[in-house]
């Protein structure tokens, strides 16, 4: 099962929808309107989330963390 720094799963939290594929496609969605850190930060998450399968992230639960 990947491990998620807090911020992707903090990213994670925010562009959740119902399955790992739409999850991914939204945040890269999101991509034009972030920053280059933060796009970089993105871009990372989704790639990540591309190399689960579809079983590893149904299970893994994701957390949003208030910093």
């Amino acid at each position: 099962m990947k491990q998620f720094t807090v911020e992707e799963e903090n990213l994670i939290c925010m562009y959740h929808r119902s399955n790992r594929r739409r999850t991914a496609w939204s945040i890269r969605e999101a991509l034009p309107d972030m920053d280059g850190e933060m796009r970089a930060l993105a871009q990372q998450t989704a790639n990540k989330i591309d190399t689960m399968s579809d079983a590893d992230f149904e299970a893994q639960q994701f957390h949003f963390t208030d910093e």
